[in-house]
């Protein structure tokens, strides 16, 4: 898998990120063409208290 990085150029680990209980009930949990994008919205909130999925 391509490398995700921070703004400030800093790679991130998805591995890493805390996986929100929104997810797991997501009917595209563990679609490998929504894993992108998924990745990225879970990087974008990891500092936000409360996750917002993009779409159930």
């Amino acid at each position: 898998m391509t490398p995700f990085y921070n703004d400030d150029g800093t790679e991130v680990n998805p591995d890493l990120i805390h996986k929100p209980g929104l997810c797991s009930i997501c009917k595209k949990d563990n679609d490998p063409d929504e894993e992108i994008l998924c990745t990225l919205n879970k990087i974008d909130q990891s500092d936000s208290s409360e996750f917002k999925s993009v779409r159930l």
